[in-house]
């Protein structure tokens, strides 16, 4: 908290953002003062309010006597003057009703971006696990003709990869069972990236020592898994970006086409998203603080969920700077709890 500030000014500050918030509309001494707690009176306030823009927290958008907090007015507000509301009992009933463990882990994903928005009329957005982090259930190799083999792959939850492989030989039912038995054995429930570069480290050993048939194993399971495609989902999903056009404050034609390419790039959002993957708990970018243009009338609150006991994404809403912080805070950081506990009960 700024120490330049005292408690009048921020009980003023607080009743600024908080009118700003609700209303979208700049606020002048006299009508502060017809309902501010502080009791003081508008000339007070006028002075506190001149010194509250001198130090940089408020704005003067027109030649009315009307103000608007700044970026920095925001961030005190959030970091020190705010009191979040706990979540009520019907979105967290909705929440954790809709967030179910026997879904697939793909649906829980659009699912969450999903209630994110609809719970906050804002735009809900929700990473999902890179191809390398992939995660091998089963594998199986079948023999086909001229020297070909069929790879059927069971990777995270529920998602079947079937491929084929074309082979400098062609192998017997008998060596295509054992390498399905030692993959199955020994890298099963391991992620792809680590079950490669075993493989790779094997293969660079004294091949004299390795016996043919683990020989045939290594081969085969490298060729198997090598350039695995991406399961078919982005790396981030979105719901619900139109929210922020009829609820932004959006004064030119430019603003709107620079929001609307920015997500549907989402090279960006992705870029800020990751930022949070290994910071401690709910992160909140307030408008310039993201370090991007497109997003500069916009705030992003984001925290993020984890599965098998390690962060694996991020999720999160982006919406207008004024957005009601004392009710998202705490949406996003239930259901990131919520999102968790479904992935870990797996």
């Amino acid at each position: 908290m700024d120490k330049h500030i005292d408690k009048r000014a921020q009980a003023i500050l607080a009743s600024i953002v908080e009118h700003y918030i609700n209303h979208g509309e700049p606020i002048a001494s006299k009508t502060l003062a017809a309902f501010s707690p502080t009791g003081l009176s508008s000339a007070s306030i006028r002075n506190i309010m001149a010194e509250l823009e001198a130090a940089g927290y408020l704005l003067q958008p027109h030649t009315s006597a009307g103000r608007v907090p700044t970026v920095l007015a925001y961030r005190l507000f959030v970091d020190s003057l705010l009191t979040t509301q706990e979540l009520s009992a019907d979105h967290f009933g909705q929440l954790k009703q809709q967030l179910r463990p026997s879904d697939s882990t793909q649906h829980l994903v659009k699912q969450t971006s999903t209630l994110l928005s609809g719970l906050t009329s804002l735009a809900g957005m929700v990473t999902v696990p890179r191809a390398q982090r992939l995660t091998l259930r089963q594998i199986e190799f079948l023999p086909l003709s001229e020297r070909r083999v069929l790879v059927i792959l069971v990777l995270n939850d529920k998602e079947v990869q079937n491929r084929i492989i074309h082979t400098e030989k062609q192998y017997t039912d008998s060596e295509l069972q054992v390498a399905t038995q030692f993959l199955n054995a020994h890298f099963a429930g391991k992620e792809l990236a680590e079950i490669q570069k075993e493989l790779l480290d094997d293969m660079v050993k004294d091949k004299t020592n390795l016996d043919e048939y683990l020989q045939i194993v290594l081969t085969i399971s490298r060729q198997a898994l090598e350039d695995v495609p991406e399961a078919e989902e982005d790396e981030l999903v979105m719901a619900g970006e139109r929210n922020l056009i009829a609820q932004s404050d959006l004064h030119s034609v430019d603003q709107v086409r620079a929001l609307l390419d920015a997500f549907a790039k989402k090279r960006d959002m992705l870029h800020l998203l990751e930022q949070c993957l290994h910071a401690p708990g709910l992160q909140i970018f307030i408008g310039e603080e993201s370090g991007f243009d497109a997003f500069g009338d916009f705030s992003v609150i984001a925290s993020p969920y984890r599965a098998n006991g390690r962060v694996v994404g991020v999720l999160g809403v982006i919406g207008p700077t004024r957005m009601n912080y004392e009710k998202v805070i705490p949406l996003v950081d239930v259901t990131a709890k919520l999102l968790s506990a479904a992935l870990e009960e797996k």
